[in-house]
């Protein structure tokens, strides 16, 4: 089966083309045949295409919405030589990463009229994500039309498994009740790929997977896996919550919102994009949110802010850690993956530091080699938990997931 996996944003859509079924899943043979982005939809475009294996294609034109952007990439997936997908007909289904699932969704289902609904249900606590997802959905159907089958794979589902004392705040319960505020938590899709691998190679059952993932990237996030269970995860009602990410702040006196509107005259809408948008590394060093740039000019600048800002991104992350093995009473292995936790060996060894009380050691040759989408434990052989670089693959489970409901295996 060729799966389309889609990921749409206000103004972006990703994808992957993927070639996968039962059997391929059962052998891990899946075939990635190509992929791409398109940004800046609603005006002049970016458009980077790439079948696998071959050098990728950019470009530029008018999009003007994300309807607009699924058409050109049906036309350019059809104008090119892809072993088994020469028209639309030869894409059998679409997977879609839905970010908001509420408290309706644990697992990933295929997507009717019921579901759909539901998923606008949610907008209310995923403005800016959800509506771009529903407009994903409704344009597959007019470009595909209904009968081709479609799945939601959801940010929240995978954490739906938190106990109430995990999940709730401690404010009015009557605000659960009426509002649903809650922990929800994201990258649900990442932690949940980062367990299954971690208990494929090291061939164990679901109930033994006791780990610590960290997501960590341009967005951020710390799951406790216990059982194979999510028990806790450092993302809350909105992904703002947690971890010192790109661009938000992550943990903060919510007193801060007020405190910074009077003072700067700014709305709450306002603060609250500041927030998102303008803070976390970015915040704190002036410079960038790329933390390749900021150890860049850390070492060759010795920018203290930059610096601080690292230090600042480091330290959340060793706190965080440190609760989750008290939540959990101990763990097997720690394991990194995202962006930053798959490529930076600084980052991760800056983080070890402050888990040597645990009898961490990380082996420094395995963890300088373990970069580019390498996977493998990088701690020493005397180190009292092991300590993984997993790469993430978000849209691979996507396209698993599609398969199976279409074969009625969730």
């Amino acid at each position: 089966m060729n799966i389309l996996v889609l990921n749409c944003g206000s103004s972006s859509l990703k994808f992957q083309l993927i070639a996968t079924d039962l059997e391929r899943i059962e052998r891990r043979a899946d075939q990635r045949l190509a992929y791409g982005m398109i940004d800046r939809i609603g005006g002049a475009a970016i458009l980077n295409f790439a079948v696998e294996g071959q050098k990728p294609e950019k470009s530029a034109a008018p999009i003007r919405n994300i309807s607009a952007a699924l058409d050109a990439v049906i036309k350019w997936i059809a104008s090119q030589s892809i072993e088994g997908v020469k028209n639309l007909g030869d894409i059998d289904a679409v997977g879609h990463r839905v970010v908001h699932g509420g408290e309706y969704f644990a697992q990933s289902v295929l997507i009717d009229d019921d579901v759909l609904q539901t998923i606008e249900d949610c907008i209310e606590l995923a403005p800016l994500h959800n509506p771009a997802n529903i407009r994903g959905i409704q344009a597959v159907r007019e470009i595909f039309g209904k009968t081709l089958p479609q799945a939601a794979v959801f940010d929240t589902a995978f954490h739906q498994t938190l106990p109430p004392k995990a999940f709730l705040y401690a404010i009015p319960y009557q605000l659960y009740r009426r509002h649903k505020i809650r922990r929800y938590g994201f990258h649900g899709t990442s932690h949940r790929y980062v367990a299954y691998q971690y208990r494929t190679v090291n061939n164990i059952p679901r109930e033994n997977v006791n780990i610590i993932t960290l997501h960590l990237g341009n967005g951020s996030s710390i799951a406790a896996i216990r059982g194979g269970n999510t028990i806790d995860t450092s993302m809350g009602l909105t992904p703002l919550e947690g971890l010192v990410m790109g661009t938000r702040s992550g943990d903060l006196d919510p007193a801060i919102l007020e405190f910074v509107g009077a003072k700067e005259g700014l709305t709450i809408h306002e603060t609250e994009m500041m927030l998102n948008k303008q803070s976390g590394l970015l915040g704190i060093s002036g410079l960038t949110n790329d933390m390749r740039e900021l150890l860049a000019e850390a070492e060759e600048s010795d920018d203290r802010r930059a610096r601080l800002a690292i230090e600042i991104f480091c330290y959340r992350v060793g706190k965080y850690i440190g609760s989750y093995l008290a939540a959990m009473n101990g763990t097997d292995a720690i394991i990194f993956a995202g962006g930053i936790g798959e490529n930076s060996s600084k980052i991760r060894a800056l983080i070890c530091e402050n888990l040597g009380w645990l009898g961490v050691r990380l082996d420094e040759g395995r963890n300088d080699e373990c970069v580019g989408g390498r996977e493998g434990v990088i701690s020493a052989d005397d180190s009292r938990l092991k300590i993984w670089v997993i790469p993430t693959n978000e849209e691979l489970l996507i396209a698993r997931d599609t398969v199976r409901l279409i074969h009625g295996l969730i």
